[in-house]
């Protein structure tokens, strides 16, 4: 069974945040580029609740793995 694709804007959505395209750019630039060595749940942009989402998601190949990591390539990419 193939796992659902999520659009970079459900993601915001599921982390309860606004989820528009202008919201979202406004975000990674507000909050990128992370340090290298700072994974993407460890950004202090997040509390507790979307860290441990964005965790979860990647460590379990979640279906939603796919979206957080290009969620952390574009935190992590100076904009």
């Amino acid at each position: 069974m193939e796992k659902p694709v999520h659009h970079f804007s459900e993601l915001f959505e599921q982390l309860g945040l606004a989820s528009d395209a202008d919201s979202i750019e406004r975000f990674i630039q507000r909050n990128a580029p992370l340090p290298d060595t700072m994974a993407l749940a460890e950004a202090p942009c997040w509390n507790e609740g979307q860290a441990e989402f964005l965790q979860e998601a990647v460590a379990e190949d979640a279906d939603w793995a796919e979206v957080v990591d290009h969620l952390d390539a574009s935190m992590h990419k100076s904009h």
